[in-house]
This record gives structure tokens, sequence and C-alpha cells, in this order.
């Protein structure tokens, strides 16, 4: 497949990230590299979404804190940032929901059309104009001319932060109201273009927990979106999707990443981290970046059971 034959992904993970670890960032890379090697899709970005302040967990540290942590676990990674949106609203806001604003957000951005896993390979994506604003991308006969993948997350990027947080100062996050109107940012040519959710084996069973998740909103993130697994060692990641009827239904819109070798990343956790830190447990360092640990021992976080 040609560069502009290929799906264009931009890989979305929410959660807690109470603290980030290594773990999440490991999961990124391997999604990425792993979905390059099928040789069918191209990521172009990563997206980490930290949960509402409201979720309720115990222990879960204000956003604000976990912002800035997530900000500094991925300070030095060109493809991978934080958005703040989810944290911002006035309450918790399902999966469902950060999805579908990641989906309408890039559809305003870029003046185009994003797919979801029942497009038509056929249909061309990127570059269904909203407006008959000239392409930024002529479709010359010189390759050179083509939009790359690192141009096309370069160009979005450039134009979320407009309106969303990307690269803020690390102090201060802020962002411009959504509904200006952006006009047509930039025009590809026949791009595929999907936002899938990654996510661990953890969050793949807690699908099978009965009346966790609503079946509409699992039929949104399955069906339309897709999702892209990294599983813990050990998880049985095909007994897991046969406990539930929709993850059958829609099975061929789940990627495993399958990994022959097993990776010490792969058991780090955000409850071992924390464990970790409030025993004063050196191992600490293997599961969390220095600027985390420094910020999280300046901020005096994590310091009791409680958080």
């Amino acid at each position: 497949m040609t560069e502009n034959t290929k799906t264009h992904v931009i890989l979305l993970s929410c959660g807690s990230f109470n603290p980030i670890t290594k773990g999440h960032i490991h999961m990124f890379e391997k999604a990425r590299e792993y979905l390059h090697k099928t040789g069918r899709f191209i990521v172009i970005g990563g997206i980490i979404s930290p949960v509402h302040d409201s979720y309720g967990k115990p222990g879960l540290v204000p956003s604000r804190h976990r912002l800035t942590m997530c900000q500094l676990a991925v300070q030095s990674s060109d493809w991978i940032r934080v958005d703040p949106w989810e944290c911002y609203q006035d309450t918790w806001q399902t999966t469902c929901s950060v999805l579908e604003h990641h989906r309408d957000l890039m559809k305003r951005v870029t003046g185009c059309i994003l797919s979801n896993v029942n497009t038509p390979l056929t249909t061309p994506v990127i570059g269904q104009p909203q407006n008959e604003t000239p392409p930024i991308y002529q479709n010359h006969n010189n390759m050179n001319h083509k939009p790359t993948a690192i141009k096309l997350w370069g160009k979005i990027s450039e134009n979320l932060g407009k309106i969303c947080c990307v690269r803020p100062h690390i102090e201060r996050f802020t962002f411009v109201d959504e509904n200006a109107n952006l006009g047509t940012a930039m025009r590809y040519e026949e791009i595929e273009l999907r936002i899938l959710l990654l996510c661990g084996s953890d969050l793949l069973e807690s699908f099978c927990i009965p009346g966790l998740w609503k079946d509409s909103d699992m039929e949104v993130i399955v069906g339309d979106f897709g999702i892209v697994v990294v599983p813990r060692d050990g998880a049985d990641t095909e007994k897991i999707m046969n406990h539930s009827s929709i993850l059958r239904k829609f099975k061929d819109n789940i990627t495993v990443v399958k990994d022959g070798m097993s990776h010490p990343m792969s058991i780090v956790s955000s409850t071992k981290s924390r464990l970790a830190l409030q025993h004063g447990d050196g191992h600490v360092v293997d599961y969390l970046s220095q600027p985390v640990i420094d910020y999280i021992l300046q901020s005096q976080l994590y310091i009791n059971a409680s958080g």
C-alpha cells in the first residue's frame, strides 16, 4: 500500500493517569509500532485525555496535577500530546463522549470528514472539503508535494493549538472557544483518518462487567471508532472478547497488539507506582519518568494511602 492509501490513525487514550507511568507511554509506542508493521496504518499522533475530577475514584489527585504530570511525561515526544478538554468540563464525561468530541473537533479543525470503521475504504475521507478553499497540498504528480504523515499531524496539531492545549506552558492550560469559525484549515487528497481508542486489556475486560458500560456506548466505541488493545502479559484477549456479545459482534474492529516477548513495562501500573511512592521504594524510578517523580515530590502527592 502507498502512504496515501493507508489509514492514518490518531490514538486516543482515556484514563485516570494517577499518575501517568512509563507503561502508559510504552503502550502508545507499542501500538504505533505494531500498527505500522501491519502495513495498513500510519499513526500520525497520540492524545492523552485524563479523566474529570468528579469521576470519584478513591485517591484521585486533582486534574491540575494529573495534567501537569502527563505533560511532563510526554515533553520529549514529537507525536503524543495532552488534551485537557475532559478535565475542563462541568462534570465527568463518558469515553464515548470524549471520542465523539475529538472526532467533531478534528472535523472542524481539518475541514474534512473523518471516517469510522464502517466507512468504505474506497471513499476518500480527507479531501472532502467543506467549502471551495484551495487545498494546501495540491495533487501534483511529483510525490514530494504529497502530504506525509508527519506533515499531516504537524498541521493538525498547529490548528488544534487554536482551540485546545498543544504543548502549553506547564503551569497553565488554556484554549479558545471551540465554536469559533476557523474555516477550512487544510485539505488533503484521498487520505483516510480515524481516531481509535487505545487501551489495555483491563479496559477491554471491563466491557464484560454487566451494567458497567451502556450497550449503546460500547456500540459506538467499538462499532464506530474501533479500539487498539495492548494486553498485559498473560492476558487472554480472545477469551475476554468471547465473553461479550458486542465485542464478538465487532471483533474485526478490535486490533490486539501481539508481541511474543514479555516486556517489563507491561506490568507497570499507577497503583504500583503509588504504593512505591508511599513506601519509599526505589523501584519507582522504573515506573515513572524522573520529571514526574520530581513533580510528585515537590507537590507532596501520594504520600499516604488516600492519595
